[in-house]
C-alpha cells in the first residue's frame, strides 16, 4: 500500500518583550532559577493579571504579514489542567477568538512554490520548566519562563513530508524575526514547534489518527522526528495495529519518538472564560496604524530585488532570508552598483567562507562597502575573477586594509598592457598546434584549451575576455 503523509505545525512564538504577558517581570533569559518568578506567575492569592499592550501589537504584526484576519475583540480563556510548573493550575490562552486567523505563509521546496494556510495565532502565557539536572533525583520547579507572552501559530494540516514541514518551520521563523517580534533562539526556547502527524492511504480523504510530537527546538530535530514517526506509524498499520493518538518526545540521541502520554482532547481541558480579564478591543485607528507601520516583508523586497538590481527570483529568496542579509546586500549593491554580482559573491564565497568560520554575517571581516569594493574592482578590469577570489580571501584574514591596498600588497593587478599579453598569445599559439587545429576545424572547446595556456603564463593576471578576442582575431 502507498501510504501519505498529513502534518500540521503548532509553533510557540515566544515575543521579545521585556515583561511578561501580565505583569511586570522581567522576560530576560539565563537569570538564576525563579529570580524572575513574579507574584502573578508564583499565583500568590488576591494578584490580577494586566495585559502586556506590546504582546497585542506585536501579534498584530504578524497577522498583518500572514495576510491573514485580525479579530478586534479579543477573549482570553482559562485552559485548566494540573502540572507542577503552572502554579494557578490553569493556563491563560484565547480559544473561541484568537488575536488572527484564516492566514497564510508561503514555503519553497526545491523549485515547488507551496501556500500553506495558517488556522490561526493566539496570545497565550508560557508555563515554567521542571529541572532535573545535580538534583539527586529530585525535580525543581523553575518560574522564569512562566508568563513569559507566546503566540502560539496553528497551520492547517497541509504539508505532506518532513521537507515541507521544515520548509514552513523556516518560513516562519524568517518572518517573526524579520518582524522583530521574536528573537528566534531556538536553543533558548524562543521558537519551539510541535508536529502533528499522521498517516493514511494515498487517495483517502478521512485524516488518519495522529500523534503530536511536542517541544522540537531544531529544524534538524524536526525533520527526524517526522521522519521516525512516519515510518513508526506505517510500520504498526502494516502490521494489523491501530495508531494510538498520544503526546509524543523525541530522543535526539537515539532518533526516535517515544510515547509520554494519551493525548487530551480540547474538552478534557475545561476551557471557560477568564473573569480576571477584560475583552481586549482593538480599534479600527489602532489597526490603520499598525499597518502603516509594517515594515517591507521579505516577499516584497524579493520582487523589488528583481526588478531593481537584477537578480534571479532564487538569489531574491536567499538574499531575503533575514533582514541583516537583504540590508547588507542593498548596501553592496548600491555602492558598487554591481547587483547580480554582488548576490553571487554573497551567495557563494561569502556564504562559504561565513559557514566555514562558524560565523553569523554580522561578524563577517568583509563587511557591505568592503565587497563593493571588491566587486566594483572587477567590474572596472582591475581585477579578473581568478584575482579576486585572491583578493577576498586576503581581504578575509586582512579586515583592516582596504582593496587598493589588498591589491598592491599581493600583486594582484590584472595586466592592462596589450603587447606582454600578445606576446604570450602568439607563444601559447606556437606551442598548442593541435589545439590551434582543432579550433579551426569547430571545436569551440579547443578555445577553452588555449585561453587556460595564456591565463596560466600570466599567472591568472592576464584578462581572459581580452585574451580570448585576441585569439579569436589571430586565429580568424
Amino acid at each position: 500500500m502507498t501510504w501519505e503523509t498529513v502534518i500540521g505545525l503548532e509553533i510557540h512564538v515566544q515575543l521579545n518583550t521585556k515583561s511578561k504577558i501580565f505583569s511586570g517581570a522581567s522576560t530576560a533569559f539565563g537569570a538564576e532559577p525563579n529570580a524572575h518568578a513574579g507574584v502573578v506567575e508564583c499565583a500568590l492569592p488576591g494578584v490580577l493579571p494586566v495585559m502586556n499592550r506590546e504582546v497585542v501589537e506585536k501579534a498584530i504584526k504578524l497577522g498583518l504579514a500572514l495576510d491573514a484576519k485580525i479579530n478586534q475583540k479579543n477573549v482570553f480563556d482559562r485552559k485548566n489542567y494540573f502540572y507542577p510548573d503552572l502554579p494557578k493550575g490553569y493556563q491563560i490562552s484565547q480559544l473561541d477568538l484568537p488575536i488572527v486567523e484564516h492566514g497564510k505563509l508561503e514555503i519553497v521546496v526545491g523549485n515547488d512554490v507551496k501556500t500553506i494556510n495558517v488556522t490561526r495565532a493566539h496570545m497565550e502565557e508560557d508555563a515554567g520548566k521542571s529541572m532535573h539536572e545535580g538534583l539527586n533525583g529530585a525535580t525543581g520547579i523553575d518560574l522564569n519562563r512562566a508568563g513569559t507572552p507566546l503566540l502560539e501559530v496553528v497551520s492547517e494540516p497541509e504539508m505532506r513530508s518532513a521537507a515541507e514541514a521544515v520548509a514552513y518551520a523556516k518560513a516562519l521563523h524568517s518572518l517573526v524575526t524579520w518582524l522583530d517580534i521574536c528573537d528566534g533562539n531556538m536553543a533558548e526556547g524562543s521558537f519551539r514547534v510541535d508536529a502533528n502527524v499522521s498517516v493514511r492511504p494515498k487517495g483517502q480523504e478521512e485524516f488518519g489518527t495522529r500523534r503530536e510530537i511536542k517541544n522540537l527546538n531544531s529544524f534538524r530535530f524536526l525533520e527526524q522526528a517526522i521522519n521516525y514517526e512516519v515510518e513508526a506509524q506505517i510500520e504498526i498499520l502494516e502490521d494489523g495495529g491501530k495508531v494510538q493518538q498520544a503526546t509524543m518526545l523525541f530522543d535526539p540521541e537515539k532518533g526516535e519518538t517515544r510515547v509520554m502520554r494519551l493525548k487530551e482532547d480540547a474538552h478534557d481541558y475545561r476551557y471557560f472564560p477568564d473573569p480576571d480579564l477584560l475583552p481586549v478591543i482593538i480599534s479600527d485607528d489602532r489597526l490603520q496604524k499598525a499597518k502603516a507601520e509594517m515594515p517591507e516583508l521579505p516577499k516584497e523586497m524579493a520582487a523589488r530585488f528583481v526588478a531593481d538590481y537584477g537578480v534571479s527570483e532564487y538569489d531574491a529568496r536567499l538574499l531575503t532570508a533575514s533582514r541583516a542579509q537583504a540590508a547588507y546586500f542593498e548596501e553592496a549593491a548600491k555602492e558598487s552598483g554591481q547587483g547580480k554580482p554582488t548576490a553571487n559573491w554573497m551567495n557563494g564565497e561569502l556564504a562559504a567562507a561565513l559557514n566555514k568560520a562558524g560565523l553569523e554575517l554580522a561578524d563577517s571581516p568583509i563587511t557591505a562597502p568592503r565587497l563593493a569594493a571588491l566587486v566594483g574592482k572587477i567590474a572596472d578590469g582591475t581585477l579578473s575573477g581568478k584575482l579576486a577570489k585572491k583578493a577576498f580571501e586576503a581581504m578575509w584574514a586582512e579586515p583592516e586594509a582596504t582593496i587598493a591596498e589588498i591589491i598592491e600588497k599581493h600583486g594582484l593587478q590584472q595586466m592592462t598592457d596589450t603587447g606582454a599579453i600578445e606576446a604570450m598569445v602568439d607563444e601559447v599559439l606556437a606551442n598548442n598546434a593541435k589545439a590551434v587545429e582543432q579550433f579551426k576545424s569547430g571545436n569551440e572547446k579547443a578555445l577553452n584549451a588555449i585561453v587556460g595556456q595564456v591565463m596560466k603564463a600570466s599567472k591568472g593576471k592576464a584578462n581572459p575576455a581580452q585574451v580570448q578576442e585576441l585569439i579569436k582575431a589571430k586565429l580568424a
